[in-house]
């Protein structure tokens, strides 16, 4: 009886999804070009990662605009530079929308967040807190000295594992992780997760968020079957709502605690939660605690992992091109000198350091492919029809390879950036009401503890090969091979003292 009730339900969505085709093939004919798909899974069966090398595959065929079926729903993808300028000015409030998805129901609050929502009030309302209250510039600015003391720990560290007299191996990948950990979490709560001094209780919650964040990136993104495939939820394939579920009861275990002990303490102090919490005072109808989980959780996604390995993949480069780590060596002792550390204010002196950031995040973008956007409308992309109620992809990562856009796109080349206009051509931070709102706040930080790097110590490789630039298939562009470097103190550190 079971494996018959089966079959009627798999013959009866077979006949929805043939109708939903026909009905779309006759209403829209002028779809962009596409692989010929299966009945009821569509192209779900191409889907090999990483994602971005297979959709920019299946471009070389198609061209830079095409069409996949993930079931019974119509998704575009494109890397075209015309075509993403065009739809995120032209088209840019019909394509403000976010697809609802399982890992937006578990981990984003029923799809509440910054990122995760869709466009109205309440979008609207989350940008303007995270631009004016928790992204502004007096507000990054006022979180400086923990930006300074983080990367003085960092140095430390270095200085102890290192000499002054011959290159020692250390292990970068984990401290930098640390750092940014560190950084977000005294901006966010006022304390430190990882460091000797850290105490048990302090060193298991850290344990648990680190796993937590890490297992949430694993399964975010647009590639889960059942998103498309309802019937697969009702066999919980892969187990997946199981683990999302238990993500988001133990990131939300987490959160509630941090809002606790912020509210409990006798005297806020400078962090964004105490911010929160006093506005929830004077608002208590809109900044619930939800929505406060929901901003902190937004700010600990997009800004930890993806500004860690933003700094891996920067120093990856360099040690991969000492050439370029030499230009930047001789920039900042001839501006900034080897008398005092660089100050964030230095930056603008640093043009070059600037050019190796935007030129890493170019070949390396944290999110090779851009969050997804869904039509609200019928509009026409390039000259071809997208209907409303489809998924739009862009593919960032081969965008900022096109041989066509950019010269020698494969090489590292920061001298590109000399060029007027150049930097206006990367998408990592996408474009329009739904770009990023801490690209200026994440420049600054990778530009920051990058420079610190080379201005305090010399580097190079730990053998004469090439660093694996391999990256993990997840949904930020993670390294493979985490990063090991041979390290000599500079002269600079007998000079200054690391505690001012």
């Amino acid at each position: 009886m079971f494996p018959l009730l089966c079959y009627s339900l798999l013959f009866l969505i077979f006949l929805l999804t043939c109708k939903l085709i026909f009905q779309t093939r006759r209403k829209f004919r002028n779809l962009p070009p596409g692989p010929p798909f299966l009945p009821i899974i569509g192209n779900l069966h191409l889907l090999q990662p990483p994602l971005h090398l297979t959709f920019q595959r299946i471009s070389q065929k198609y061209g830079n605009i095409f069409s996949l079926r993930f079931g019974s729903r119509l998704v575009i993808v494109s890397s075209s530079q015309s075509a993403f300028q065009e739809c995120f000015t032209k088209n840019d409030v019909v394509l403000a929308n976010r697809p609802y998805n399982i890992a937006g129901k578990y981990i984003f609050y029923n799809c509440t967040t910054i990122g995760s929502c869709s466009y109205g009030d309440h979008w609207i309302n989350l940008r303007r807190i995270s631009t004016q209250d928790l992204l502004s510039i007096q507000r990054v600015h006022s979180f400086s000295g923990i930006r300074r003391d983080e990367t003085n720990r960092v140095i430390h560290q270095l200085v102890k594992e290192c000499s002054c007299l011959k290159f020692e191996q250390v292990e970068l990948s984990f401290m930098l992780h640390n750092m940014m950990y560190n950084n977000l979490m005294r901006m966010i709560s006022g304390k430190r997760y990882y460091g000797e001094e850290i105490d048990a209780k302090d060193a298991k919650e850290a344990k648990e968020f680190r796993e937590t964040v890490e297992e949430m990136v694993k399964l975010t993104g647009v590639s889960n079957k059942a998103d498309y495939l309802p019937f697969l939820r009702w066999f919980d394939f892969q187990n997946l709502e199981k683990r999302l579920q238990n993500i988001s009861n133990r990131f939300d275990a987490i959160l509630n605690a941090l809002i606790y002990e912020n509210r409990s303490k006798m005297k806020p102090e400078n962090t964004l939660i105490d911010h929160l919490l006093k506005l929830q005072e004077s608002q208590p109808e809109y900044y619930t605690d939800q929505i406060i989980k929901g901003l902190i959780l937004a700010m600990l996604f997009a800004g930890s992992n993806s500004t860690a390995v933003t700094l891996e993949w920067a120093m990856s480069n360099l040690l991969n091109h000492p050439e370029v780590l030499k230009k930047a060596k001789e920039e900042m002792d001839t501006y900034i000198g080897q008398d005092h550390l660089l100050n964030e204010v230095d930056l603008p002196k640093l043009p070059y350091l600037k050019k190796v950031v935007l030129e890493t995040l170019r070949m390396y973008p944290p999110a090779p492919l851009l969050f997804p956007h869904l039509s609200s409308d019928d509009i026409v992309m390039e000259g071809f029809n997208v209907p409303r109620d489809t998924i739009v992809l862009t593919n960032g990562w081969s965008m900022q390879r096109d041989p066509l856009v950019w010269n020698e796109p494969t090489h590292f080349i920061p001298e590109r950036f000399d060029k007027e206009g150049e930097e206006k051509k990367l998408v990592v931070f996408g474009f329009g009401r739904r770009s990023c709102p801490g690209k200026a706040m994440a420049l600054h930080n990778v530009s920051f503890i990058l420079g610190l790097l080379i201005q305090c110590f010399d580097w190079k490789r730990v053998s004469e090969a090439k660093i694996d630039m391999s990256d993990q298939n997840l949904f930020t562009s993670t390294k493979l091979v985490p990063l090991k470097a041979m390290c000599k103190v500079r002269p600079i550190i007998n000079k200054i003292n690391l505690n001012n």
